[in-house]
């Protein structure tokens, strides 16, 4: 699949984020012992954070769990699919929550939901990308960009599966 598109973020920006991203969550007052990453769109994310914040002493060990809101198309449906749920590893723990992209929060507040039913202790979110809408439903703890529009492919985000090993964010044209 072969789309136009614009890069809004290089990889060298992404990387240099990471990190100033990882300094910020390891200087928190309560500081996260577990992470859960939201598959499929927070896997590339997550892998970059984590090592990120393993560089500065805080390795995490990572729950993995599967929620669906945009099912190939362009925009979220207003119901999120739990695919496959965290499980009962948070319980007791201080989780940071790591997602691709935060766009009106209902995948966020869906995952918030499911990991205090869990048991966690408590829930510190991270995403790659926080729109910023004023209308959103949750909002990101930490963000390593805010305020791209448009819809975003590459560094784990798609267009119907596609574009997901790209290095960089891009808008499509």
């Amino acid at each position: 699949m072969n789309v136009s598109h614009q890069v809004l973020v290089s990889e060298t920006e992404i990387f240099q984020r990471m990190a100033h991203l990882a300094d910020e969550i390891v200087r928190a007052p309560v500081k996260p012992d577990m992470a859960a990453v939201v598959l499929v769109g927070g896997f590339v994310f997550a892998a970059d954070l984590l090592r990120a914040l393993a560089r500065r002493g805080l390795d995490l060990p990572a729950e993995f769990f599967w929620l669906r809101s945009y099912a190939g198309a362009r925009e979220g449906a207003r119901d999120v699919s739990v695919m496959i749920s965290p499980t009962a590893r948070v319980r007791g723990h201080n989780v940071l929550l790591l997602d691709g992209i935060l766009d009106r929060g209902r995948t966020l507040t869906k995952a918030v939901d499911l990991l205090r039913d869990q048991g966690a202790l408590s829930v510190t979110s991270a995403v790659m990308v926080d729109r910023g809408r004023q209308d959103g439903e949750a909002h990101a703890d930490y963000a390593a960009f805010t305020g791209l529009d448009g819809f975003l492919i590459g560094y784990g985000m798609d267009d119907a599966g596609h574009h997901r090993g790209l290095p960089y964010i891009a808008r499509v044209d």
